[in-house]
């Protein structure tokens, strides 16, 4: 109910008056049953306008860090994000992130819509950075479609570190649904499920017309972090 009133009466309308979004693709989204929107990530604000333009629910696995904050504020983020059908996603690796991947396995068993970040995170420069293979996994053994989906000008709108958000005109792009089903059989092969992820970058790259880089967005903010703690400690 909390969902359907923030997305039709509160945040919905206000959004659509105020940043205009363009939509393409929508046709593209199934009527029922479930799918993985895999979408490019260059803004928190990303996971609003995404969901907005969907005329079915989508349930995102956001970062768990949402759902871990401490006092008053922590507590009102974290169940905004619940009540806002996102789910907390540990992206450390091992068996936290598959507990996580587990979480969505049960949206879209429930035929559901399921929104992920193949990137991880978001990118620190507006490039498309290398996919994890979390959305491979869940494609290949959940046997859904992945329907990549651009989104435009949102790090214009609301750049890392910005808590107030510009007021731009952005779009979103909805591909074409690719099916992976005929590898479904080898879903544990790490092998197919770097074909399939890097199937769905490619995709992304072309309908959003970012510049790729082969490496992943959490390494490069790593890189940028470290260099940063250099300088500052050659300065001190």
């Amino acid at each position: 109910m909390f969902y359907w009133v923030m997305k039709h009466i509160v945040i919905g309308p206000l959004v659509k008056l105020v940043f205009r979004p363009w939509v393409k693709g929508l046709d593209n989204i199934p009527r029922e049953g479930a799918a993985i929107l895999a979408s490019n990530h260059l803004s928190f604000s990303d996971s609003i306008f995404m969901p907005l333009e969907v005329p079915r629910p989508v349930t995102f696995l956001a970062k768990s860090e949402y759902f871990t904050g401490k006092g008053l504020k922590g507590r009102l983020t974290a169940a905004f994000f619940r009540m806002t059908n996102q789910l907390p996603m540990d992206r450390s690796g091992g068996a936290a992130s598959s507990l996580s991947l587990g979480a969505g396995a049960e949206v879209l068993g429930r035929g559901e819509l399921l929104g992920i970040y193949p990137e991880g995170t978001r990118s620190p420069d507006g490039r498309l950075y290398r996919g994890k293979v979390g959305v491979a996994r869940l494609a290949l053994e959940c046997r859904v479609p992945i329907i990549p989906v651009a989104m435009i000008g949102t790090e214009q709108v609301q750049p890392i570190g910005k808590k107030m958000p510009n007021i731009r005109r952005i779009g979103v792009i909805f591909g074409e649904p690719l099916d992976f089903t005929h590898l479904a059989d080898r879903a544990d092969e790490y092998e197919v499920q770097r074909e399939v992820v890097d199937t769905v970058m490619e995709r992304l790259m072309r309908l959003s017309g970012q510049d790729y880089v082969d490496k992943y967005a959490a390494a490069v903010k790593a890189e940028a972090a470290a260099a940063k703690d250099g300088d500052d400690g050659r300065s001190a």
